[in-house]
Parts: C-alpha cells; sequence; structure tokens
C-alpha cells in the first residue's frame, strides 16, 4: 500500500508498505526513488476480496466471546449485531438457517461465545463476523444490573397492570419528554402534525444519553408534571400554555448503553408520580427498558407512541359528520313527529261535537252494560238463595241424626267405664280412714281400719295381720 506525504526540503515522499512472508517493512523514498516502484492499482472491490482472503487464509475458522449490542432482526430472517468487550466491538451478521438452529432468542447485552468465519461486505468495505453458532456464556454486566433493578422494582409492585391508566381518547394537549437535536423528536412531531394539527405540544427537552441524561430527564418531566397537576394552562392569553393530558417519553433505536439512562431507578420512580398517562416510546421494538415497564403503556418506536395518542384528523372529522347526520335525521325525525300530533290534536280541537257524540255512545254503551250486569248478577243470586233453601232442611236432619248417634256412642262409652258394674261381679273397693284406695298389702299395718265397698252396701273392717 503507497501512502502520499510531504517532506521537509519540499519534494514528495512517499511511505510504502511491503509484505514479506514474516513481516511488512516501511520504507522512506525520495521522489526520484519513488519513480521506480510504481505501485499496483487496484479496484475497490479485488481490493476488498483480497483483504478478505487474506482474512480467510490467516483466522478463519474463528471463535468470539463477546456481549451482543443493537442486535436487529430482519424480515428476512437474517440477524444483525455487534459483539464487544472493553476495548473493541466487531460487526456480525447471522443468517437465517444458523438462526434457525438456535435454542435461545439472543438480546442486547447477553454475553455468548460463536463461530464463524471473518469477512469483508465489500458494499460498504466493513469487516465483518459471519456468525454460524452461538451459544450463551452467561450475561453481560450492564444486562445483569438491569434485571437486577427490574426485579425488585417489580417486587415493589411498580409494574403493576393494576395502576395503568387509560389513555384519553382526544387529549388537550401533549407533552413530550426527548432531545432537541433527536431524530425520535421530529418524528413524534411529524406524526402529531399530520394526525392531530390542531392539539397543542409541550416540549421539555432533556438529554437521552450519558451521565448527565437521567437528572435531565426527572426535571423535564417534573416540569411537564406541574403543568398536569391541575389540568389547565399556566398562563392566560395569546401565550398560555395548554393543559397536558398525556405524556410522550421517547429516544430513537440504539444499544444498551446508548439507552442505559432509561434504565435509571430514580427516573422510574418519577414516572410513577405522574398525575396523567405516560407512554413510554423508547428505542426500537426489541428494545426495552426499565421505563418501559414503569409507564402505562409501551409503543414499539417513537412515532407509534405519538399515534397512540393521536388520532387522525380524519377519523374526527368522520366522527363528527356521522354525528352531524344522525343529529339531523332525528331532529327531522322528531319534527315529523310532532307536527302530526298537532295535526291529530288540531282535529280533535275542530270538531268537538264528534268527540262529546263519540262520549256519549261510550257511555251508553257502559250504562248498558251495566244494566246487563246487575240484572244477571241478581238473578243468579235469587237461584243459589232456592238452592240452599231446598237444602236446608236436609242438612238440619242429617245433622240431628249424626248428633244422636255421637251421643249414644259417648254413653256406652261412659257406661263400661261406671265401676259398680265391676263390683256387681263381686269384688269390692279397699279405702282407708282417708277415703284413699288402698291398692297394695304392703302399705297397710296391723290394726288398721279399713272401709268396704260393695255393689251394695259398705262394711268396716281391722287389719289382723299382713302379708
Amino acid at each position: 500500500m503507497l501512502l502520499g506525504r510531504a517532506c521537509a526540503d519540499g519534494s514528495i515522499c512517499g511511505v510504502v508498505l511491503l509484505r514479506t512472508p514474516r513481516k511488512a517493512a516501511f520504507l522512506l523514498m525520495s521522489d526520484s526513488e519513488f519513480s521506480v516502484i510504481t505501485p499496483r492499482i487496484w479496484q475497490v472491490g479485488a481490493l476488498c476480496r483480497a483483504i478478505a482472503d487474506a482474512l480467510e487464509s490467516r483466522f478463519n475458522p474463528v471463535a468470539v466471546r463477546g456481549e451482543i449490542s443493537g442486535f436487529s432482526r430482519a424480515s428476512s430472517g437474517h440477524c444483525y449485531f455487534s459483539l464487544k468487550d472493553e476495548t473493541g466491538q466487531l460487526r456480525c451478521a447471522m443468517f437465517r438457517r444458523a438462526v434457525g438452529l438456535l435454542d435461545f432468542s439472543p438480546s442486547d447485552g447477553e454475553l455468548v461465545e460463536v463461530r464463524g468465519r471473518l469477512g469483508v461486505y465489500e458494499p460498504r468495505g466493513e469487516l465483518q463476523l459471519i456468525v454460524e453458532s452461538m451459544a450463551r456464556a452467561g450475561q453481560g454486566v450492564l444486562f445483569e444490573q438491569f434485571l437486577k433493578l427490574k426485579t425488585r422494582l417489580e417486587a415493589e409492585g411498580l409494574f403493576d397492570p393494576a395502576r395503568r391508566r387509560v389513555l384519553p381518547a382526544m387529549p388537550r394537549g401533549i407533552g413530550v419528554v426527548t432531545s432537541l437535536d433527536a431524530a425520535a423528536l421530529h418524528d413524534v412531531v411529524t406524526a402529531l402534525q399530520r394526525r392531530v394539527p390542531h392539539v397543542p405540544v409541550v416540549v421539555a427537552p432533556a438529554s437521552v444519553q450519558g451521565a448527565n441524561a437521567p437528572v435531565e430527564l426527572i426535571r423535564a418531566l417534573s416540569n411537564l408534571y406541574r403543568l398536569a397537576s391541575g389540568r389547565q394552562g399556566l398562563e392566560t392569553g395569546p401565550l398560555a400554555r395548554p393543559p397536558i393530558d398525556v405524556i410522550l417519553l421517547v429516544r430513537g433505536g440504539g444499544s444498551m448503553e446508548d439507552l442505559w439512562a432509561f434504565n435509571d431507578e430514580r427516573l422510574a420512580r418519577t414516572l410513577m408520580q405522574s398525575p396523567v398517562p405516560v407512554i413510554s416510546g423508547v428505542g426500537h421494538e426489541t428494545d426495552f427498558t426499565v421505563a418501559d415497564f414503569v409507564a402505562d403503556l409501551r409503543a414499539p418506536t417513537p412515532t407509534a407512541a405519538a399515534e397512540l395518542v393521536a388520532q387522525p384528523r380524519s377519523v374526527s372529522l368522520a366522527l363528527l359528520d356521522h354525528l352531524q347526520v344522525r343529529l339531523r335525521d332525528t331532529l327531522i325525525r322528531r319534527l315529523d313527529g310532532q307536527s302530526q300530533r298537532v295535526d291529530t290534536l288540531s282535529g280533535r280541537l275542530g270538531r268537538p261535537s264528534a268527540l262529546a257524540a263519540r262520549r256519549r255512545l261510550e257511555l251508553a254503551s257502559c250504562a248498558q252494560h251495566l244494566r246487563h250486569a246487575v240484572v244477571d248478577a241478581v238473578r243468579q243470586h235469587a237461584r243459589d238463595l232456592q238452592s240452599v233453601q231446598s237444602r236446608l232442611p236436609q242438612q238440619v236432619q242429617r245433622g240431628l241424626q249424626g248428633a244422636h248417634q255421637r251421643l249414644d256412642r259417648a254413653a256406652l262409652r261412659l257406661g263400661l267405664l261406671d265401676p259398680t258394674l265391676v263390683l256387681q261381679r263381686g269384688y269390692a273397693w279397699i279405702s282407708d280412714e282417708r277415703g284413699a284406695a288402698v291398692t297394695r298389702a304392703r302399705d297397710l299395718v296391723t290394726g288398721q281400719a279399713l272401709h268396704l265397698h260393695f255393689a251394695q252396701g259398705q262394711a268396716d273392717v281391722k287389719v289382723t295381720g299382713v302379708k
């Protein structure tokens, strides 16, 4: 390879790199010597292929250990990412065939070991590693910190779905937190201008990357919170600030290091204090941060975040047109119904004699029905009375006969209980001096006086002995 520069005496010198089988040598030559050795003029593509061949013969196959960064999956199924460590970074490509053999889903921050072949991507002249296999080798430091913080905040309830609020259908004002230099701001403003040009937007600028980014993001959110707390503008007049009904926290894609400000614990707790719903649109669809889990809703991109709160103006106009048609039809139907009712009432008021005649006919009909009903009722009561009168003697006679029969049966049962009938069969009833009946011999004592009651007459006796 030939490198040219100016020498101290004003002549043209060249630095030539000569590759020997063992090492490269640098020679400093004058312009006269330079004219002797003419370098080969390469076509760019040919030089890239030559470098690729040199890499192939020197390194491949190669195994590399590093942390995944900037992982993305194309619609073709191929995956692109970088492997990095503390001192370097290497672009990688993994084609769909190799991706289909994976037993896990790679993501940013994971520490992996890959095997593949080094080469040169000729369209851009970039060194890249074509990955043929990949295995987990543990998790990167940042990813481990992310998982620990996520687990702790989730245990505290910061990610509870029950605390997430519904987005306003038609916000009166939209707050945006992002960097003024970020492409995400342009995407959000463009989407909002296209969909809801009538809705005011308040931008609270903040750094979205770097050591100071968490503090600036928190300060920007706090400023919007003060504007949103009362749900009304802070000033009056033509420069009055609009009320904020929803806040967008947005940033474009990047590696885990680029998005690390959105994994800050202080920022997560500040998002919890928002008086209005917050949408997180940080990174791409495959990027996840702690802010995504704390926010009321996560959008895959900043543009998608804007679209979630910005119903297209055409939809609102179409809804207004539909409501206008419904209102007009309802009013027309109501007016038609009321007009018909007025016509009916006017007809009645115009001919009161006809109404009176109808009422007289109805009254006569009711009187006739009443007379027929009274006559029918009297006749029915007379028939019932005659039937009762004809049945009464028979019922009285049957009642008397039944009473006599019951009296005879009672007298018979009473006679059977007469104690004199028992005494007539030769039995006697014994009582002591008090007149109490004596039923057991052991209750007697010698010399005790007793009374014997016979069917005819009584006798007094004394006890001479008890057995």
